[in-house]
């Protein structure tokens, strides 16, 4: 029970943290490496609105998820959108923004155990059997709200109908209007906000620090890899998928190696199935 329950919490903090990352790449075609930075500012911009400007914290989290989710789309206005359709700039790019981002605040002084954030519900209680934290639950029905609030807002509402239409066949989406740079400004804007939302989910069950930024994007780039990139029901297949075995991993191995995990998983799919679970790349024998 203990090991079902956990699976569960730790395969949504891992859709959490990488539906961001799938949703710009699905749409744009733009892996956005600026996405675990993206994921700190959020972090740090929620602690100084709390302790520098005293606002309260929920209006803290919607001012913080703003501001990431403006900083995000002009990252892409105002540079990715100069590289973009070369792939190797494209990563170079975003890449080079967040290294900048994450190191800036190392050298501003952003570094250390002193930075957290208060938990939406303090306690914990016990669940068939299993202690758990509330923020843990927490946690899980955020990832299930954005889960349902993307399906429904890509399936009913006529800019995420735009949205699916940009990663269904970007040609032609845009030999029906739809301007393909204004869809991925709002792509790179509701991915920042995505990774802003895993930030104030997240963030709680730990302290605030730059390596966290570095492990989000690894744990986005794995689940992305392992369920196919653009693929969203893949993204959250793999999440489950990774999740799962990581906990097994903590309790049968050791905790240390749950990044160890992610990158074998990386490893693996590139060797057996290069385009993951739903991916739309094409397979070796395809290309030969």
């Amino acid at each position: 029970m203990e090991i079902l329950i956990y699976g569960i919490v730790n395969s949504m903090t891992l859709a959490l943290m990488a539906l961001g990352f799938t949703l710009v790449y699905g749409i744009s075609g733009l892996p956005n490496f600026a996405h675990g930075a993206l994921y700190i500012i959020t972090g740090f911009v929620v602690w100084s609105l709390i302790h520098s400007l005293h606002l309260p914290y929920l209006l803290a989290v919607i001012l913080s998820l703003l501001i990431i989710g403006l900083v995000g789309a002009g990252i892409y206005r105002l540079i990715l959108i100069r590289v973009r359709g070369m792939a190797t700039s494209e990563i170079i790019a975003s890449y080079a923004i967040g290294l900048a981002i994450l190191e800036g605040l190392r050298w501003g002084g952003f570094k250390g155990m002193t930075y957290t954030l208060p938990a939406f519900i303090e306690g914990s209680f016990l669940l068939l059997g299993v202690q758990i934290d509330y923020q843990r639950i927490v946690v899980i029905f955020m990832g299930l709200g954005i889960i349902g609030l993307l399906w429904l807002f890509t399936h009913y509402n006529r800019i995420g109908l735009a949205l699916r239409a940009m990663a269904q066949d970007e040609r032609a989406a845009l030999m029906l209007g739809i301007d393909s740079d204004r869809m991925a400004i709002v792509a790179m804007f509701l991915g920042s906000v995505l990774a802003g939302v895993a930030a104030v989910a997240l963030l709680p069950l730990g302290n605030i620090v730059v390596e966290a930024g570095y492990n989000v994007l690894i744990m986005a780039i794995a689940v992305c890899i392992v369920g196919g990139l653009g693929s969203w029901v893949g993204a959250i297949l793999a999440a489950f998928l990774i999740g799962f075995v990581q906990i097994l991993t903590v309790v049968y191995i050791e905790p240390h190696f749950q990044i160890v995990v992610a990158l074998l998983a990386i490893i693996v799919t590139l060797i057996l199935k290069p385009s993951g679970l739903f991916g739309r790349q094409k397979e070796l024998e395809e290309r030969v």
